[in-house]
């Protein structure tokens, strides 16, 4: 959530923020700004709504010009979306950008208010950029210094300072920030797209650190104000990965890549046919000797747990507790050093998930983290780490993460099934080829996505509909429903068809859609009961299952058929007729698909 960019160099300033703020609006945010040395003098543009909105205000009121600048999309937590309450922050003294929290600002605000400080907007960063402003007494760092002492909760922030108009000052704790440069030229941004049509080379901001940047370069120090020395990362990816590719939408881009995703993530990890995760440190011998497992993350990435746990559980024997993070962390969970916590998340950044990583670590547990961004922090301070081989993940509504998790959770469930005696080694290897086969499986899905328009075209007028399913496909369930909300604004639940009938079926009315899954052959007749429950009340049925499945006429409206494999597997391919209904719905309703009101793709406060 909130973008951060700022730059400084040789190029014309305002065409550098805006084209790299641009690159961050999947990120989420319902306003705009920037704040550029003009004629050594911080002047700042900023609007409600798009970036577009922006552009457009500056071509009436006229364009900033100068080469040093930070720009800044705010996603709203203190203060509606509004001109005032936009970012930058500042005054003539110091101009600030900022993504986070500061949860002791009402205090700080107080303070400053009996020193004569007058507020104009209602947001806790300008308590921030008031404060340095206070503390300014001709050395910026020792300002920045004496903030960090005062302030609580999470920040990146951008700073600029008058006497200074060829800097940037940049800091972090706990909100993830990067520090690029190219010939001539220094940036800040919040994450690696931003920058990539300019260059490839960044660092990591560690926490706490404060950088400087000026056209010749960066300088880093500590929170003590010392000189430190960080290494030169090179990115991974390039604009090709990070653009659309002549896909309508990135989500639909993204859905199509998890072929590709599945096997750069898998194939590394597989030696002579056994699944193979010694790279973090997780060998048989290790895994044997755990007690408890527990999965901790947020949205989908929990789905993504709960299908992990099902498969764990089935084939190794050994309890796995799901928790949503921000649940994890204020219920005094049971831990102890025989147990392993697995965090999941796709940016490595997410607040809860962070947080719960180290509430696990002081009781003692050792954690395992399954991320997408190589150096977040999840990543940084996790026991292990698995990072999965997606590639920039652009839609707010994730889907090759989703995937690239669950393959790793397979990896895993076979590993700790093979090293506890479970399964053999015979066993162990089939399974690893069927895994293997997946990304052929889905591919076959995708050249045919008829099926999932038309299922779209009747679903674009509904306001309810339910998703249902049994084990794997009631986990399954739960991430097709969570999408199709996300991205069409339809109301969606998902429940376990067994349960219909303790409630839920009572919400079912003439013509209500109900998407049921039933992949999972030796619940089949089961869940089929369920649908033709539903059916009997007036539901219009979409029915999704094995090819190998005949349905009774009378069961469904409408079945979309897949190829089958074992079904263990099937949530992996199942999913992307799911992916694409909620897609479809979304262009069909005239959405914006990859940037779904209210969310944003990176949850980096509670």
């Amino acid at each position: 959530m909130c973008g951060i960019v700022g730059y400084v160099g040789s190029r014309e300033c305002t065409e550098v923020l805006l084209n790299s703020l641009s690159k961050l609006e999947y990120r989420g945010y319902d306003s705009a700004g920037i704040a550029v040395f003009e004629n050594n003098v911080i002047k700042t543009q900023k609007s409600k709504g798009k970036i577009a909105d922006l552009i457009a205000k500056m071509e009436n009121e006229g364009r900033l010009e100068g080469h040093c600048g930070i720009g800044h999309t705010r996603w709203a937590t203190h203060g509606e979306p509004s001109d005032i309450n936009s970012h930058p922050h500042g005054n003539a003294n110091v101009t600030i950008v900022h993504n986070g929290i500061i949860e002791n600002y009402k205090k700080i605000k107080e303070f400053l208010e009996r020193k004569g400080y007058v507020f104009e907007s209602q947001t806790d960063t300008e308590t921030a950029a008031k404060l340095l402003d206070y503390f300014y007494e001709g050395n910026p760092i020792a300002a920045i210094q004496r903030v960090l002492d005062e302030i609580e909760g999470s920040y990146a922030l951008g700073i600029m300072f008058k006497d200074y108009p060829d800097r940037i000052y940049a800091v972090r704790k706990d909100s993830p920030l990067i520090v690029a440069v190219g010939d001539n030229e220094s940036f800040i941004a919040s994450d690696v797209p931003a920058v990539l049509q300019y260059t490839k080379k960044y660092y990591l901001l560690e926490q706490d650190e404060i950088a400087v940047l000026d056209k010749n370069g960066v300088e880093f120090y500590d929170d003590h104000g010392a000189p430190i020395k960080k290494e030169l990362l090179t990115a991974d990816f390039d604009m090709e990965a990070a653009e659309k590719g002549g896909f309508a939408h990135f989500m639909l881009k993204e859905i199509h890549e998890q072929p590709t995703a599945v096997r750069t993530t898998i194939t590394p990890r597989i030696s002579d046919g056994m699944p193979n995760l010694e790279e973090c440190g997780m060998t048989y011998e290790r895994l044997k000797n755990y007690n408890n497992i527990f999965v901790v993350a947020c949205g989908t990435a929990m789905h993504a747990g709960l299908v992990g746990k099902y498969v764990i559980e089935k084939i190794a024997r050994v309890p796995v507790t799901v928790d949503v993070a921000s649940e994890f962390r204020y219920r005094d969970p049971i831990l102890t050093d025989k147990d392993l916590v697995i965090l999941v998340s796709q940016s490595g950044e997410t607040a809860d998930t962070l947080e719960a990583l180290r509430l696990a670590k002081r009781n003692g547990a050792d954690t395992l983290s399954i991320v997408n961004v190589k150096g977040s922090s999840i990543a940084r301070d996790s026991d292990m780490v698995l990072y999965t081989h997606a590639g920039p993940e652009i839609s707010v509504a994730s889907t090759k993460a989703y995937m690239v998790q669950l393959s790793v959770f397979y990896l895993i469930a076979f590993s700790i099934a093979y090293a506890h005696g479970k399964i053999s080694m015979e066993e162990c290897k089939r399974l690893v080829a069927e895994l293997q086969n997946v990304p052929n499986v889905i591919e076959e899905i995708l050249k045919t996505p008829d099926s999932c328009q038309y299922v779209a075209s009747q679903l674009v007028n509904s306001e309810n509909l339910l998703y249902i399913g049994r084990g794997l496909d009631y986990a399954l369930s739960m991430e097709g429903s969570l999408k199709l909300k996300e991205i069409s604004y339809i109301h969606s639940e998902s429940y376990a068809a067994g349960e219909l009938k303790h409630g839920t079926i009572s919400l079912v009315t003439n013509g209500m859609p109900v998407i049921a899954v039933a992949t999972q052959r030796n619940l089949f007749d089961k869940t089929v009961s369920n649908v033709k429950e539903v059916k009997a009340r007036g539901a219009y049925v979409i029915l999704v299952t094995h090819k190998c499945k005949t349905v009774d006429s009378d069961a469904a409206d409408c079945v979309i058929s897949l190829p089958t494999i074992d079904d263990l597997l099937m949530p992996m391919t199942a999913v992307v007729p799911l992916q694409l209904i909620a897609y479809y719905t979304s262009v069909l309703r005239g959405n914006d698909v990859d940037k779904p009101r209210n969310l944003a793709k990176s949850v980096t406060v509670e």
